[in-house]
């Protein structure tokens, strides 16, 4: 490194603080309340290759460090000072936008004629139009649903705002104004980026600028690396489902191999399934990405704690995600509802990384970040107000000596829940309950965080509620170590009331006034034998709600009476029970175990392999005829409890495995030296 280690420290938090006033500034100008209050937005530093040297630590979304502005920043053409390029395409951005409602500007930094650096802004908007109401609906099927598409191109030319792009922005959304006022919100944090990263250059002159950014990833990438030592070398493979796609009822699969060796890590995403029909899809261009590699950035800043966030993160992992598959999909693949797929990616990595190193992971968090949308009319303006209720997320799973944190699930983003009084201010509903949900965090030693509840009545006819990103609803999040899975995810129309019905998992919904709407989030898995935990840690949970005296026998073995724990009673119950089972590094439920009766890893693997064979066209029809020749029922109609459907194991698992042996066999790659 050129650059002395003192100053090297003192540029490191300089660049961090101006990327954290970027975010500061952003969020108190930001018109809409999921980026004022949700803070569903993002700033950073990057350096003249496009990657992040510098990033906020507790203030945004966490999870885009290893974003890349690069493709886009080569495609908006020749950049002169006062450019700002805006794009949200996710093909053309080769991955820096994932999805259309993520809006991205990107400025050139100047000193005397040269580009220094970039200001990098995102925000959520809150509608570019499309199909649905807030744009995003799971049911899409290609990118052209999901709303307005805007390649790399300049918003503004020399400081002057083209009126040519506002024009075309606000003609294609529900919320014109909204956007318009998020926009220029990123503007005004690009400009304090700009004044700051000029007030740097005049105090530490411009090659030491330039010197820093390589050296502040260089420095981030050794301690990085030194973090990953801790897991030993070696192989292991994981995988984790989506429900399904709601275009079938078929689950959706992440798998994921680690290869560990002093420090670097290969992921290889072989064996997921291929890009669906509906917006579940990963634009990730096939290379390494943050939704791929999220959870190892959770893993390193949890182990170092000071780290610095920027690229030199991820400067040790490589990525393999086959084109085709639902985290490396062909354009025009839909993408809205990319994050379920980022969460169960992160859940996979997670898993693999507790086969390596169990005394150092979780068990699964709960698994979801569901933005509850209300979309409405305005009579006032004659536009729709669509707004974000508020982004439900379940608890974060247990770990060797804690619990999981309840009602709050950080894994791939810092998102903050809106207060309700501004909710009801600015959306025709009223919230009666939002709370956490009793008897939700798996049970074990340490008991699983639980998850949200959620319940409002809508107070016009007509309103339609939107659910993205539920998920949950049939596969528990797994416990670990001989802890139990969370519960599953629920949706209930007027519940308690005449009419009560289990929704699902929902796409849009009209109600009208008085109609009520409950959202219950899965709680997270739980670590260890819940026989071994404190019986005073289960009264606790009782006394607070977390956990009920039914529960507390039930799966703890502690039989309370009077608000007391039964020490006699306790120890008859725990001293009788069964033998445990010998310990899983994983518990992921009954579905779980039904599903992989049939459908193992082994033959899933060859079957995302024959079908990425195939042209892109033909891979989801060919997938369906396969699960139905096993399970008609998966295709024919819903079959949420799939142990039911799964009622002849060896002749179902047969059948799989002929049926796949009829697909076409693309041929192995050679290696060794015949490859030569």
């Amino acid at each position: 490194m050129r650059t002395d280690p003192v100053l090297l420290e003192i540029l490191g938090n300089k660049v961090t603080a101006c990327a954290e006033e970027m975010s500061y500034t952003l969020q108190r100008t930001g018109r809409t309340l999921y980026v004022k209050e949700t803070a569903d937005f993002g700033t950073a530093l990057a350096h003249l290759g496009g990657k992040f040297f510098a990033y906020p630590r507790a203030i945004g979304v966490s999870g885009f460090i290893d974003l890349d502005c690069g493709p886009a920043i080569r495609k908006a053409g020749a950049l002169e000072p006062g450019d700002v390029i805006i794009t949200n395409h996710p093909y053309e951005s080769e991955g820096l936008a994932t999805h259309l409602p993520d809006v991205h500007v990107i400025q050139p930094y100047f000193h005397d004629g040269r580009i220094v650096c970039y200001g990098w802004a995102f925000i959520h908007a809150s509608d570019v139009g499309g199909r649905v109401p807030s744009s995003i609906s799971p049911t899409n099927d290609e990118l052209f649903q999901e709303g307005l598409l805007i390649p790399p191109l300049k918003l503004v030319r020399r400081g002057q705002l083209n009126p040519d792009v506002v024009a075309m922005i606000r003609a294609n959304c529900r919320t014109p104004d909204a956007n318009i006022g998020d926009i220029k919100a990123m503007l005004a944090a690009l400009t304090v980026g700009e004044r700051r990263v000029a007030d740097m250059i005049a105090q530490h002159g411009l090659d030491t600028f330039m010197a820093a950014q390589e050296d502040i990833i260089a420095y981030t990438a050794m301690r990085a690396r030194e973090v990953l030592r801790r897991l030993p070398d070696g192989t292991y493979s994981f995988w984790d489902y989506l429900d399904d796609d709601l275009a079938t009822d078929i689950p959706i699969r992440v798998r994921a191999s680690i290869t560990v060796k002093d420090g670097e890590i290969a992921i290889d995403y072989s064996g997921t399934d291929p890009q669906v029909l509906a917006s579940y899809n990963i634009p990730t261009h096939g290379k390494r990405h943050p939704w791929l590699t999220l959870r190892l950035a959770a893993f390193i800043c949890t182990q170092d704690k000071t780290i610095a966030h920027n690229e030199g993160l991820f400067r040790h992992v490589h990525i393999t995600a086959p084109k085709g598959s639902i985290v490396n999909p062909e354009f025009p693949a839909a993408v809205g509802v990319r994050h379920a797929t980022a969460i169960r990616v992160n859940d996979t990595l997670n898993g693999v990384l507790g086969l390596a190193a169990p005394h150092l992971m979780p068990a699964a968090n709960g698994g979801v970040v569901i933005p509850v949308v209300l979309a409405e009319h305005d009579e006032a303006t004659g536009q729709r107000n669509v707004i974000v209720i508020e982004p439900m997320v379940g608890g974060m799973g247990a770990r060797q000596g804690g619990d999981g944190v309840d009602g709050r699930d950080s894994g791939i983003s810092n998102l903050a829940n809106n207060p309700l009084e501004t909710v009801e201010a600015d959306a025709s509903i009223r919230v009666l309950d939002y709370s956490l949900r009793r008897d939700s965090g798996g049970p074990g030693q340490w008991r699983g965080g639980v998850g949200l509840c959620l319940t409002f009545e809508v107070l016009k006819d007509g309103s339609a509620v939107l659910g993205r990103g539920m998920e949950r609803m049939r596969f528990q999040p797994w416990g670990a170590q001989g802890g139990r899975p969370g519960a599953l995810a629920l949706t209930i129309l007027n519940r308690g009331r005449e009419g009560e019905r289990d929704l699902g998992k929902i796409d849009m919904v009209l109600l009208n006034r008085g109609d009520t709407m409950t959202v219950l989030t899965p709680g997270g898995g739980g670590f260890g034998d819940p026989y071994l935990r404190e019986p005073e840690a289960v009264l606790r949970d009782v006394v607070r709600g977390f956990v009920s005296i039914e529960a507390a026998e039930r799966d703890y073995g502690v039989i309370l009476r009077d608000g007391r724990i039964d020490e006699a009673a306790t120890s008859r119950r725990r001293g009788n029970r069964p033998e445990p089972a010998l310990r899983q590094p994983i518990d992921g439920g009954p579905a779980r175990d039904a599903w992989e009766t049939v459908f193992d890893d082994r033959r899933m693997t060859e079957l995302a392999r024959r079908l990425l064979a195939l042209p892109r066209v033909a891979r989801g029809e060919q997938r369906k005829r396969v699960v139905a020749a096993v399970v008609p029922a998966l295709v024919q109609s819903k079959a949420n409890d799939i142990a039911k459907v799964l009622d002849d194991p060896a002749r179902q698992s047969a059948e799989l495995g002929r049926t796949i042996e009829r697909l076409p066999a693309p041929p192995r790659p050679v290696t060794g030296r015949a490859a030569e």
